[in-house]
């Protein structure tokens, strides 16, 4: 019986050690990678922008793999949606660290998102790098774990000396989104504008996914407007330009400062899109001085990985996930107190992007963040503003 028994025992050991041989052959330790967290609006409203920022993520991961990784080690993307839900964008953040030990977040779409996800990332002190972010308030309480890539005056100061430089109007008017960011995009432009001596006659809140402009847009006819500003989201801008058509509205100058300067939008709109003005930090054949070679080399990878045109909100997504990546290479990854190691290094920034020469101010912002002015020209992303930047000529006013 004795003999039987070890026989047994002995065949169960050796079952017990293939087995721990093959679950070793089929995993790699955990070790073996890094992992970085992304938070963004996968459905829900905003579904749309939130997958352009996960591609862009998704394509600086896949690059930096191809290449050997960071010191040896891959990295592992753990994304999460939060459904464009705020509520549920805060739980996920502690998901992420404490269950998926992630040691850095990106993502984000709109200030309602971001704004409790830096909350969430300051309580678990881990860093949270913000794709797309734009309200001032946001950096003022003091975060030393989160930071963003956007800003509301690289958008706002183009914006400003565009109207007063070439358009010099008379009257303006003023839509936004009820969105904290494009709240106060419209407040401090109103504020400018006043201060110019430009009449503001017209500034109209609306809710962003409204199903009829149509009202609003019988008020503004009671103004002869030179030009509209519509501080909307794509879906916002199909709407409203189609039932200005609709109504035929004398529209002599039309600038959505986010959600025109798509590929998406132009197809849709087809001769409708013609001569309306966006802005924009980065676009196919827009990119920072000395960055062409870099963005091309984007652009040929992102039209190969994913079968389309890359967006500037791509490149959101790519930009903030490489100054976590850049961090990363810059941090000692065996370190017990890695996060607050690559915090410090994120802070000490100096990386040239095709979007922007990235960099954080003390309190997180970028040093360098700023938009152009583009106009859709026969079908394509013209720059006409600044003039040092200008790719051709603006058309103004709009002519049927």
């Amino acid at each position: 019986m004795n003999r039987k028994s070890n026989l047994r025992l002995g065949l169960l050991v050796c079952i017990l050690i293939i087995s721990f041989v093959l679950a070793g052959c089929s995993r790699k330790p955990s070790h073996e990678f890094i992992r970085i967290g992304e938070i963004d609006p996968l459905t829900g409203k905003l579904a749309r922008h939130g997958l352009e920022i996960h591609e862009g993520i998704l394509l600086a991961i896949e690059e930096t793999n191809l290449k050997g990784g960071i010191k040896g080690k891959n990295v592992e993307l753990v994304t999460r949606d939060d459904q464009s839900l705020p509520e549920v964008a805060y739980g996920l953040v502690q998901e992420l660290v404490q269950k998926e030990k992630v040691v850095a977040i990106t993502g984000g779409y709109v200030d309602t998102l971001v704004a409790v996800i830096s909350e969430a990332a300051r309580k678990s002190e881990v860093p949270y790098v913000a794709a797309a972010s734009l309200q001032e308030e946001l950096t003022k309480t003091k975060n030393p774990y989160f930071f963003r890539i956007s800003k509301l005056s690289g958008f706002l100061k183009p914006v400003e000396r565009f109207l007063v430089e070439v358009i010099k109007p008379r009257k303006v008017g003023i839509l936004y989104a009820s969105t904290p960011g494009s709240t106060e995009f419209a407040t401090k432009l109103v504020e400018f504008l006043k201060i110019k001596n430009i009449q503001v006659p017209f500034q109209e809140k609306f809710r962003t996914g409204i199903s009829d402009f149509t009202p609003l847009i019988i008020k503004m006819t009671r103004y002869d407007l030179d030009f509209i500003i519509s501080g909307g989201f794509l879906p916002d801008h199909l709407l409203l330009i189609r039932q200005l058509k609709q109504n035929n509205y004398p529209l002599k100058g039309y600038l959505g400062p986010w959600g025109i300067a798509y590929p998406s939008f132009v197809s849709q709109m087809k001769k409708d899109a013609e001569l309306l003005c966006s802005t924009c930090a980065w676009n196919p054949g827009i990119t920072l001085p000395g960055t062409e070679e870099v963005s091309r080399e984007f652009v040929e990878n992102f039209e190969k990985r994913f079968n389309k045109t890359p967006s500037t909100t791509n490149m959101h997504g790519y930009t903030a996930a490489m100054v976590i990546i850049d961090a990363l290479k810059r941090t000692n990854l065996d370190n017990n107190n890695l996060k607050n190691d690559l915090r410090n290094a994120i802070s000490a920034t100096d990386l040239i992007l095709p979007m922007e020469h990235v960099a954080f101010d003390q309190n997180g912002d970028p040093l360098n963040y700023e938009h152009v002015i583009i106009q859709i020209q026969n079908g394509r992303f013209v720059c006409v503003y600044p003039p040092e930047r200008a790719t051709g000529k603006l058309v103004y006013p709009i002519t049927d």
